[in-house]
Parts: structure tokens; C-alpha cells; sequence
């Protein structure tokens, strides 16, 4: 029998693997939608996972997946691909983690969400609605939960949805919502990587 889905607030933490005996690989979901923007360019938002060490940083290109490098570590962490339009009902991008295929020395996994050319285009998380990350067990699709961002951003071009990090042998998430303005330069800068 499947759990009921859990809806999670900024800041808050929950167990995954512990909770969800059996639970090896699930499905990210990232999805939003535009509001307010009469700039004629569609928005590209583009979902990225930044695999950290004990230190809280990415050490290189193989701790970085988005949508130039799909998939690191044997397929523990997939980017399903990159939708530049945000059209249509449903997961905007999806990234599947594999827990059991991780390496031992990767603690975090930080999921975000940048805006491709936002600078070019004068475009923010300000001008976008109805942001949320939902995290499925990949082995049948089962909800296990979902956090809305809401709306509390303006300026920012870049953020981080939520991360999962390990806890002795057990994953857990957090749902984080911390904008950065600066884009995918700003983000690589935060994990540690040159950009």
C-alpha cells in the first residue's frame, strides 16, 4: 500500500530511504509556469545536480549533470532532458537518482533551476508562477512528496529547489527555495566549480 503523498514547506527535512523501505531510485520533478512577462521570448528554464563532497562542493565536470552532460557516476544521477519552452501539463524536466549507485564519497545532491539567457531576455524567477519539485519512487511512480516554492522571488535567476543528502546509510530531503541572482554562473560559483 502506497503512503499518502507528503507536502513539505521551505526549510523542512524528511526522510526518504529510512521511511520507504526498498526505496532505490527516484524521479525528480521540476516543473513552473510564466506569468507577467511581455518579452516575447519564451523562458528556458533548465534544471541542473550538483553532486557535493564532504567539503559541500563540486570537485569537477563529473559532479555537474544538466543539459549538456545528461548523466554522471553509471547512470546514478539522470537528466531526462532539456524542455526550452516549459509548455504543456506535468514535470517541466525530470532527474532520476540512483542512491544505490552513488558514490560513497558524494554526500549532497543539490537540484536547481536556472534561467537560460535571463540577462539577455531581462527575465526572473519574479516572472514565474507555480514552481515545485515533487520526488517519485522510480520503481512505480508512487508521490512520495511534493514542496511549491510559492512565489516569493523577484530578481533572482537562479534556484535551488531542494537537496538530498546523506545521513549515515539512509537519504533524506530538504526543501531549500534559495534564489541567487547571477544564473548558472552564480550556482557553479556556490558548489565550488569554475566556471
Amino acid at each position: 500500500m502506497n503512503t499518502p503523498t507528503i507536502n513539505l514547506q521551505k526549510g523542512q527535512r524528511i526522510d526518504l530511504t529510512k521511511s520507504n523501505p526498498g526505496l532505490t531510485s527516484v524521479i525528480v520533478g521540476l516543473g513552473w509556469d510564466t506569468n507577467l512577462y511581455k518579452g516575447g521570448n519564451d523562458f528556458d528554464l533548465d534544471a541542473s545536480a550538483f553532486l557535493q563532497h564532504e567539503n559541500g562542493k563540486a570537485k569537477d565536470e563529473n559532479d555537474f549533470v544538466f543539459y549538456n552532460n545528461l548523466s554522471t557516476y553509471d547512470g546514478a544521477v539522470v537528466h531526462t532532458g532539456d524542455n526550452r519552452t516549459g509548455e504543456g501539463d506535468g514535470d517541466d524536466e525530470q532527474i532520476i537518482i540512483n542512491f544505490e549507485k552513488i558514490p560513497d564519497f558524494i554526500n549532497r545532491i543539490g537540484i536547481t533551476v536556472t534561467i537560460h539567457d535571463a540577462d539577455r531576455y531581462a527575465q526572473n524567477f519574479g516572472q514565474v508562477s507555480a514552481a515545485y519539485v515533487r520526488v517519485q519512487d522510480a520503481s512505480n511512480n508512487h508521490e512520495l512528496l511534493n514542496y511549491d516554492l510559492g512565489e516569493e522571488f523577484s530578481i533572482e535567476t537562479a534556484v535551488v529547489f531542494c537537496e538530498f543528502y546523506r545521513y549515515e546509510r539512509d537519504w533524506k530531503f530538504q526543501a531549500v527555495g534559495s534564489g541567487f541572482s547571477g544564473g548558472l554562473a552564480a550556482l557553479c560559483r556556490n558548489y565550488g566549480l569554475p566556471i
